[in-house]
């Protein structure tokens, strides 16, 4: 079904050979690097020597949510903002239906306005389109490059290249500045045959993620999409696969373009945006995925990993195995609180029943998708027990478009209820399922509590991915799991459903405020009462003492348990409030304690000679044999803080407040084992914490309350050097030296962490 080469190939044609097989050919491999779509358009888009390691980005447009826009705004005008110097769309999608906090989603709404009115943005007013779908429909250009602020900006299918990353990277970018990555190596994505009827670009993807995953096979790199099995496929089905490669933690993904690529954009009006992409001549890649598309199957991401994925066929048949596997990882990640998830009570008659089904977002609320899922569902009934189906649109276009195709109304009268464009269902603020529920949903993720439910309060239910057609099928069954491939689509018509899709552009021209180009200086920003400046950040010191807030071991940890998505995302616009769910559905206890050594640092800055911090700091520098505080004021050198430990931190969102809350909390690094992505690892450097790469080993000793000493941290980090060395210091006296990495940092990145976050960079370079 899936292969993976893991050497060097060289693809000419429909040719795959190895690169020492195309050498002997004659085939100049070195140049043939060169020639991949990637590595054409990185080129184009770089601004320093192609020689380089490190490429310098400039991208063509940018997105933006309502989670993360408020912030980035509020970054970029700290940092001497004037006006957006390329097309920046900010969406409403996120929070724009959550009723918490009272006015503050309409607030924010107002300052996303204001802000597009003066410095010369895109607004896309709430419930009118999720951040990817308005892209894809109103932004793309083949060959060009994006990059946003959510972390599933992908446009590959559309011939664009996309990233995404935290928001102070597109602070860079709307302060004429570089997005400086490491040249990135490129994945060769082969596709081949044809799906079968009832398998859909979910069943795809979620294949391709458990293929990829857990060997970190795509780690950081592109994914480039091609073979004669992309010719087979609608431009809306590629996009459902492709916007899914972020959960393989590839950097970004590019598809060769073709006519069903050039008809999507006319039809949206964009006939000029469209630009064939193809090979030409050899390419080298640094590793091929074959995929036989005629092999794939209904697939079911089990909780709570999209990796976790298996046939659906498989789950039917070794249910009582495969569900209690997930129930024992619930009562690892959440002791007492899983006791009600009884997944294993989800089998009866010969089959297992889920409680909930959801097509939505950038994923499963396609035009196609959701006009088979009516298909699947005409005259049949999604029963009047707990079972519910939810449908969300992608967008409004889409929505009217559904309408007038008839499947709006076969939904309906099924049982579904049809709502409107909107992110909830992917991050966990709407249609929470039931304690002890199973949702199965076509949306991106099924991380832990990504369906809302609250564990610290007793709460727990779950999330299994699938693609639209099989829910589809399964609500046809009263919520009895049910793969798409059961149906006969022949005898049912199912195969000749009309999937021609009619864009209506009057919605957005009505409604979108589109002011790139033509800022109105004079527009003041609108601030709500919950819209909070950034505090004041310090300078990295000489010398750190930092104490360890948290320890986590488990294999990988995500953003949403770092900072929680969901209700807690209302609070994006104030630092200080979102700061207090830091780690709280993983480590309740964390925000108390990174408070109780922030409260050493303030009074340090407030008394540089304080006596009892003062001996305090001798006394631990002391246990490593150091005699850093000789003079009575030394202790303006020493920067107090909390760090916390996690083996692979940052799976998931491209949320910066993963990193600045806490930064806000006191934070001065983190220690890993690995940062799970490039984005994370980002965000800690802009928010001016030190993303520390440590040995594994550290994970069986290190305790909550030990200390790291950190002497002569600035010096190594102004001298880029390789190690540096550092102390724990245990409860009980005993201090063990241990070397600490900071790998691959540019000189920027340096020279944000010596200064203490992007804003204090940018205000210093201002200065100069």
């Amino acid at each position: 079904m899936i292969e993976l080469i893991s050497n060097a190939v060289v693809i000419d044609g429909n040719t795959i050979r190895s690169a020492e097989e195309a050498r002997a050919k004659g085939v100049d491999v070195e140049a043939a690097r060169k020639n991949s779509l990637a590595a054409r358009i990185l080129a184009a888009h770089n601004t320093v020597d192609q020689s380089e390691d490190v490429l310098r980005i400039r991208f063509d447009a940018l997105a933006s949510h309502d989670i993360t826009y408020v912030g980035i705004v509020q970054t970029a005008r700290a940092s001497g903002l004037t006006e957006f110097p390329v097309p920046y769309a900010l969406t409403n999608c996120h929070n724009s239906l959550c009723a918490v906090g009272g006015t503050i989603n309409e607030d924010d709404h107002l300052f996303g306005l204001a802000a597009a009115q003066k410095y010369g943005g895109i607004f896309v007013p709430p419930h009118l389109a999720v951040i990817h779908q308005y892209v894809r429909e109103m932004m793309t250009k083949c060959g060009g490059m994006i990059l946003g602020s959510d972390s599933h900006t992908r446009y590959g299918a559309l011939g664009v290249m996309a990233i995404g990353e935290g928001g102070p990277e597109l602070v860079k970018q709307l302060l004429g500045k570089t997005y400086d990555v490491t040249n990135p190596q490129k994945i060769a994505v082969w596709l081949e045959g044809e799906p079968r009827p009832g398998v859909g670009p979910q069943d795809v993807a979620l294949a391709l993620i458990a293929a990829v995953f857990k060997n970190g096979f795509v780690k950081n790199k592109v994914l480039e999409f091609m073979g004669p099995g992309v010719a087979g496929l609608s431009v809306e089905y590629r996009c459902g696969i492709d916007v899914m490669t972020t959960e393989t933690t590839c950097l970004s993904s590019i598809w060769t373009t073709d006519a069903k690529v050039r008809q999507y954009l006319e039809k949206h009006g964009r006939a000029d945006d469209y630009a064939e992409l193809r090979l030409e001549g050899p390419a080298c890649y640094d590793g091929l995925i074959r995929i036989d598309l005629g092999k794939i199957v209904p697939m079911i991401a089990l909780p709570f990993h999209p990796s976790n994925a298996y046939p659906v066929v498989e789950v039917v048949r070794h249910a009582p195995e495969l569900l209690a596997q997930v129930e024992d990882e619930a009562r690892k990640q959440f002791g007492d609180a899983a006791r009600g998830l009884n997944l294993c009570g989800k089998i009866r008659d010969g089959g297992v029943w889920v409680d909930q089904g959801i097509i939505a977002g950038c994923a499963g609320g396609s035009f196609e998708n959701i006009t088979l899922a009516a298909a699947i569902l005409d005259g049949k009934s999604t029963g009047n027990l707990a079972f519910s189906l939810s449908v969300y649109p992608a967008s409004e276009p889409q929505g009217l478009a559904l309408v007038n195709n008839g499947s709006t109304a076969k939904l309906m009268a099924a049982g579904a209820v049809l709502k409107n464009a909107f992110c909830g269902p992917c991050f966990g603020a709407g249609d929470t399922p039931a304690h002890g529920a199973l949702s199965i949903r076509h949306t991106t993720r099924n991380f832990p509590n990504r369906e809302g439910s609250k564990p610290a309060n007793g709460q727990l239910s779950a999330v299994a991915l699938m693609d639209a057609r099989s829910i589809a099928a399964t609500a046809a069954n009263g919520g009895r799991l049910t793969p798409a491939t059961d149906l006969d689509w022949s005898a049912s018509g199912l195969a000749d459903v009309n999937l021609d899709y009619r864009f209506e552009p009057l919605i957005y021209h009505r409604r979108v405020y589109n002011g790139f180009g033509h800022p109105k200086p004079e527009v003041p920003l609108i601030f709500g009462p919950n819209i909070a400046d950034w505090p004041a950040m310090s300078a990295l010191t000489d010398h750190l003492l930092l104490q360890v807030a948290s320890v986590i071991t488990d294999p990988v940890t995500t953003t949403d348990e770092l900072i929680p998505s969901g209700e807690t995302s209302s609070l994006r616009s104030n630092p200080l409030k979102l700061a207090e769910y830091t780690l709280s559905r993983k480590d309740p206890d964390y925000v108390g304690r990174a408070k109780a050594v922030d409260a050493m640092e303030k009074a340090r800055l407030a008394n540089p000679a304080d006596s009892v911090l003062m001996a305090r700091a001798r006394a631990l520098f002391a246990l490593c044999g150091l005699d850093i505080l000789q003079g009575a004021s030394d202790l303006k050198n020493v920067g107090i803080g909390s760090t916390i430990f996690a083996v692979k931190p940052g799976d998931g969102s491209a949320r910066e407040q993963a990193a600045s809350c806490q930064k806000v909390l006191g934070g001065w690094a983190n220690l890993a084992v690995e940062y799970a992505t490039k984005r994370y690892r980002s965000n800690l450097i802009n928010w001016g914490m030190l993303p520390f790469i440590t040995d594994a080993d550290l994970a069986a000793t290190l305790k909550v309350g030990d200390w790291l000493a950190v002497p002569n941290v600035r010096k190594a980090v102004q001298n880029a050097e390789p190690t540096i060395l550092a102390y724990v210091v245990r409860e009980n006296g005993s201090a063990e030296q241990i070397a600490l990495t900071l790998k691959d940092l540019t000189d920027d990145e340096r020279q944000i962490i010596l200064d203490g976050c992007l804003i204090n960079f940018y205000n210093s370079t201002r200065k100069q």
